[in-house]
């Protein structure tokens, strides 16, 4: 079966780009990124999340996936959105894709062409701030950092920028003086945080994408829970199914990085139910339940 285009499922317009519904995040996958990325778009998930952060990301086993997939001419390059980040030393092993000793800006060019390289791309859809160098605020180094990335979007490398493993505060900060306003967060998505609650609804207001990401494997025990089983057993769909359908409704862009075929047909089974409104408050606290 062709994979389904983007077209097929509703997407998020943000800054005048097309943004997929739906991701497929590629860390932790070591020697099995290519096949597993590839199995991921024959199934339809056209967006693909990574990094060039050798410590968690194979980056160039997502680019060998993509090229196959470009090279067998079922989709074109315009049909894929490919996601990276850049990522400070401190998030590094010593597979460095930069000069550590190097300026910031110097980092992020070098990284950003490693990128390139091992996307076997020209441009990617979103380059992504891979989190602030300190946590609490942002530090002269993201600002060097974030200006470098906003030369990359002005020479149309990156079409869209973004900042991921971001507090509401530092994100406030960097919308309000950034020269080009990220268009995505991507952030942990947890139940007993309110599925980052505050950050959503800062995302809401500006209109930002937001990217959830751990919304099974960060919430082991909420899918567990009673109130979640009632709704899945009266829709006749499975818990997890339900809550990335919950995420959808309420506004994300959820982010699932299954190595099982079954599974991610069933993840993506999702687009095919709505949840009602009683339903949505529910899940909106289950935390507070268990």
């Amino acid at each position: 079966m062709p994979p389904l285009t983007h077209s097929a499922r509703r997407s998020h317009l943000l800054q005048g780009v097309e943004v997929p519904p739906f991701f497929y995040g590629t860390a932790w996958k070591e020697e099995r990124t290519r096949a597993l990325t590839r199995q991921a778009l024959d199934l339809g998930l056209l967006a693909i999340d990574t990094a060039n952060q050798r410590k968690h990301y194979f980056e160039a086993g997502v680019g060998e996936a993509t090229a196959s997939l470009l090279g067998e001419g079922r989709v074109q390059r315009e049909q894929l959105f490919l996601q990276t980040k850049f990522t400070f030393a401190r998030g590094q092993d010593e597979r460095m894709p930069y000069d550590a000793g190097a300026p910031y800006a110097a980092q992020v060019e070098q990284s950003f062409r490693s990128s390139l390289e091992h996307l076997a791309t020209s441009y990617v859809d979103a380059y992504l701030l891979h989190g602030p160098s300190v946590a609490g605020k942002l530090a002269a180094a993201d600002w060097e950092v974030w200006q470098a990335m906003e030369s990359l979007q002005r020479s149309g490398q990156a079409r869209l920028l973004g900042v991921s493993n971001v507090s509401l505060a530092q994100l406030s900060e960097l919308f309000d003086r950034a020269r080009i306003k990220p268009a995505l967060v991507q952030n942990r998505c947890l139940a007993r945080t309110g599925w980052d609650r505050e950050v959503r609804a800062f995302c809401r207001a500006h209109g930002l994408g937001y990217e959830g990401f751990a919304l099974l494997t960060g919430n082991r025990r909420e899918l567990e829970h009673p109130a979640l089983g009632a709704i899945a057993e009266r829709l006749r769909r499975t818990p997890q199914q339900v809550v990335f359908r919950f995420a959808l409704q309420a506004g994300m862009i959820p982010v699932t990085g299954s190595s099982s075929p079954a599974h991610l047909a069933d993840d993506l089974a999702c687009f095919g139910f709505e949840l009602s409104e009683p339903d949505m408050a529910k899940l909106e606290t289950l935390a507070s339940a268990c």
